[in-house]
């Protein structure tokens, strides 16, 4: 029985590494989404795996077990990243996201240096157990608010699930499950070090199974082009929207708001994110980011033949860019030319 326990708790660490690797390095779609679900895979993978090296040989070296309680304190942020950068199409790592990150390692990674466990387990047991759980439920909490709109929906019914929105909440709420299974036992008993890792097993290979089987890998990735091609809005009503869609961003000049995101725009049309990317992608032929950075350059073009006093960084955050790079690489792109260039010019 025990060995029996053993594979089937170990399995799932040991092929979650693979499957995580398939994100990183296989899978059709480069996009940042992928990157952060590959990388909350892989967090799991080595959280579990602690946990069974641990039940099963308690004599192990510390440094497996901060390696493990290291990853963990990975999860909640890469769970949430990956929810926000797929429920709002994002395409690029923000450097406010790049802080962020950056933070979080330098706060498990530097402690862990000057404290290692091995030499200070009451610290990580006493202090850093909570800190790395507690921060697990506040991104858990955080992902939760930004799939607000899909939690109402599984309680309200009103419209089907599409497959990457099955896909997103399969994701969340076996994340939750998992948490439960830590954090709501005591960390050596049975239930907490092999149903977390047996569940993570099963959960792993239920997923697997919804690739293989479903046929819908370029649906179930935020990211990746949608294939709507026998399911396209009909030409009459994507005229009415894009129509719409060209007043909102000419009168109301949406564009310079440097957070806007599609969820904003979709309720500013009153429709669903669904149907205004199904409309950008396949109607009007531009992805999210493009279709707004063409408004924002237009108008960039305008104020440097206009208003020679403006700075070009002042130009930029005028427009709706975050930042002088991203207003850069965006002109640049777009345009041919860098903003300078074309001032000179």
């Amino acid at each position: 029985m025990k060995e029996f326990l053993f594979f089937f708790s170990a399995l799932g660490a040991f092929n979650g590494i693979i499957v995580s690797c398939y994100f990183f390095f296989f899978v059709k779609e480069k996009n940042i989404s992928n990157y952060f679900l590959g990388a909350l895979i892989l967090a799991l993978s080595l959280r579990i795996g602690k946990s069974v090296l641990y039940y099963f040989n308690h004599d192990i070296h510390k440094t497996v077990l901060q390696i493990g309680l290291t990853a963990c304190f990975f999860i909640g942020p890469f769970l949430y990243f990956y929810i926000k950068s797929s429920v709002d199409k994002i395409e690029r790592l923000s450097s406010q996201w790049k802080w962020i990150l950056g933070i979080l390692t330098a706060l498990i990674i530097i402690p862990g240096l000057l404290y290692p466990y091995a030499y200070h387990p009451k610290l990580w047991n006493k202090y850093y157990v909570d800190l790395i759980y507690g921060e697990w439920l506040f991104f858990i909490i955080a992902a939760g608010i930004v799939l607000r709109g899909l939690l109402k929906k599984t309680i309200v019914r009103t419209e089907k699930f599409k497959a990457n929105e099955i896909w997103i909440l399969s994701v969340y709420i076996s994340n939750v499950i998992i948490f439960l299974a830590y954090f709501t036992v005591p960390y050596t008993s049975f239930v907490s070090y092999i149903m977390g890792s047996l569940l993570f097993t099963f959960i792993l290979y239920l997923m697997i199974l919804i690739l293989i089987f479903k046929n819908k890998t370029d649906v179930l990735f935020p990211g990746a082009p949608n294939k709507y091609a026998n399911r396209k809005i009909e030409t009459k009503e994507a005229q009415t929207l894009s129509n719409q869609l060209k007043q909102l961003m000419t009168n109301e000049e949406v564009y310079k708001k440097p957070d806007l995101k599609l969820d904003d725009i979709a309720k500013e049309l009153n429709i669903s994110v669904h149907q205004l990317s199904q409309l950008l992608n396949d109607n009007i032929g531009k992805s999210f980011p493009t279709f707004i950075n063409e408004y924002r350059i237009k108008e960039a073009e305008k104020l440097l033949k206009t208003n020679k006093q403006f700075t070009l960084e002042a130009i930029g955050n005028e427009c709706g860019f975050k930042s002088k790079s991203s207003f850069y690489n965006a002109f640049k792109k777009i345009k041919g030319t860098t903003p300078g260039s074309y001032k000179k010019a």
